[in-house]
């Protein structure tokens, strides 16, 4: 079989398969390019050696069975025995998204492990399973996020195979499989990528260093490196879209950007293949171009999280307000009701977190609601706390219902954090396994020096290399089956039941949101349509105006009556959905 690798810098380079070596001759026709053929096969394992160097992984590895320092593996995809066969895909307007990471999702940590719990998401009633991210990393268990061989899958998850069987797994249920990939760095332990070429450049930098190199010299290929891992993604495990972490850290000067280039190409892709693909970027800047199309100008990407509704909310519930928190509980119902309308809080308005006017205002009657994600929890907003604290650790069970009812009727695409729907009462921690024992110890370090400065006692922060700290963000499937639990669950049933069956839950016209709300009072009134959405955020009764006449409770986190009236009588802690007249 033929072997390629860019090499640009290289002065001669050898592949190494089955114990054999194969000089390797550069390629006429592709600048940087070197070129053999070799006797192997699926299973054939195989590195290349650069100038008479040590044996180094293949960039484009489909995979790694010893993980990110071991040598790579021939895999022949075509060997899968799919039966997703007619599977139609699933676009993500109208869906719903379930964030899920493999290594806790159970405590097995395994792709098959999580394919046996997949009835239990049909029958919450989500329609995109999103897994964080796959790719190997050192040791067992880890965020995914130091990631690096960004073709291939980690090995103690199960592998490739063991990912196929779970799109194929989903695929049978009706699910829509997205996973959550990384461009914008690698992992500082396992990457060799820049023993090959110049896959990173000075020319900006990043929160993890140098930035990856999309617009500097050698970035051509570069930039082909990283939209061959994500259209194989797609293609050869039958995946149904990707997130994109941290796009704003992409740092590309160039006049077509690569976020444009990946969604061209993904689009193409969609209809050669004759399905959906979806585009969910994860961006800091507020910017409406992310998702607007190409032809007026945007990157073409389907849709984005917006971070400034959970904040608003979470100010909203639990009364924080350091940090970027600061602006969002100034006034914490206002940012509600203006996130719910307007998307954003920060919309070229001034933020005191960055000591400058961020953002861009969305126009309402030209952006769907629906290319908007909108969430109560998620793994960066509750991993990245001290002590990977989720919401049932400060909330009570009846905000816990009010937060649920706020984010599944909103007008945006909900996603849900893994074991949010029962509100876990399992944290979900900073947890590394590095094989390393100085980058062990330095990351042991820095979490702890980083929250210390926050005021936590460095006793207080979990030790990330510590394996008691991965073992407690594991989800306990027995918590469900019980109460509090199991009526927290029921509620999140029938609210996603409800989206299925209120047409006026799924409009993506955002221009026909409207709120009210009392700021001292603390209540808030979402109107969808004939539909209202009253939330009481007090422990007392409120008299909220619904702005229409009661005509039909649908939908109610507590014991509610309803009279013929214009005003609800609501009780403390409880979110109603009603029909008006």
């Amino acid at each position: 079989m033929a072997f390629d690798v860019w090499a640009p810098h290289a002065r001669r380079v050898a592949l190494e398969a089955a114990d054999r070596r194969y000089p390797m001759r550069e390629d006429a026709g592709r600048p940087g390019w070197w070129h053999t053929r070799a006797e192997a096969g699926d299973g054939t394992e195989y590195g290349f050696r650069l100038d008479g160097g040590g044996l180094l992984p293949d960039p484009r590895s489909r995979r790694q069975p010893h993980g990110p320092h071991g040598a790579s593996q021939v895999v022949d995809h075509g060997r899968f025995a799919w039966t997703d066969d007619g599977w139609p895909g699933r676009a993500l307007p109208g869906g719903v998204v379930y964030e899920l990471h493999v290594g806790t999702f159970t405590k097995e940590g395994t792709f098959d492990a999580a394919a046996e719990r997949l009835d239990h998401l049909v029958r919450l009633g989500v329609t995109h399973v999103e897994l964080m991210p796959v790719c190997p990393f050192p040791g067992t268990h880890g965020w995914g996020y130091e990631g690096v061989s960004l073709w291939a899958v980690h090995e103690p998850y199960g592998g490739p195979d063991g990912l196929k069987r779970f799109v194929d797994a989903a695929h049978g249920r009706g699910l829509a499989v997205l996973l959550d990939v990384v461009h914008n760095h690698l992992g500082p332990s396992g990457n060799y990528l820049p023993a090959f070429g110049p896959y990173f450049t000075d020319t900006h930098h990043t929160p993890w260093g140098s930035a990856v190199n999309l617009d500097a010299p050698g970035s051509d290929e570069v930039r082909d490196y990283l939209l061959g891992s994500a259209l194989a993604w797609l293609r050869d495990y039958h995946l149904d879209g990707l997130r994109l972490d941290a796009v704003h850290a992409l740092a590309d000067t160039r006049a077509l950007h690569f976020l444009e280039e990946l969604s061209t190409r993904v689009d193409a892709l969609s209809a050669a293949l004759g399905r959906p693909l979806t585009l969910i970027a994860e961006s800091d800047l507020n910017d409406p171009r992310t998702t607007a199309s190409r032809e007026a100008g945007g990157l073409g990407l389907h849709a984005q999280w917006s971070d400034d509704f959970h904040h608003a909310l979470h100010t909203a519930l639990t009364g924080e307000r350091q940090g970027y928190y600061a602006d969002f509980a100034e006034a914490p119902l206002a940012a509600l009701a203006k996130t719910l309308t307007r998307v954003w809080l920060h919309d070229g308005t001034w933020s005191s977190f960055r000591g400058r006017h961020h953002g861009r205002p969305v126009d309402p009657l030209r952006a769907s609601a629906d290319r908007f994600l909108g969430y109560a929890q998620t793994h960066d907003q509750v991993g990245n706390r001290a002590v990977g604290d989720r919401l049932p650790a400060c909330l009570s069970p009846g905000l816990l219902a009010v937060a649920a009812g706020l984010v599944l009727t909103s007008p945006f695409t909900p996603m849900l954090f893994m074991g949010e729907e029962w509100g876990a009462g399992t944290p979900w921690q900073f947890f590394t396994d590095h094989t390393d024992p100085e980058l062990a110890q330095a990351v042991s370090r820095g979490r702890r020096r980083e929250f210390a400065a926050h005021g936590w006692s460095e006793e207080e922060v979990p030790d990330p290399q510590d394996r008691a700290t991965w073992e407690r963000s594991c989800l306990d499937w027995s918590e469900p089956e019980r109460a509090p639990h199991s009526g927290l669950l029921d509620w999140y049933r029938e609210l996603l039941a409800l989206r299925r069956t209120e047409p006026e839950l799924t409009d993506p016209d955002l221009s026909a949101v409207r709120v009210d709300f009392d700021e001292l009072g603390r209540w808030l009134v979402m109107r969808r349509g004939s539909l209202r959405v009253a939330a009481n955020l007090t422990n007392q009764p409120r008299s909220v105006p619904l702005s229409g006449i009661a005509a039909q409770l649908l939908a109610a986190s507590g014991p509610l009556g309803l009279g013929a009236s214009a005003d609800l009588e609501l009780p403390g802690e409880t979110l109603a959905v009603i029909r008006t007249d």
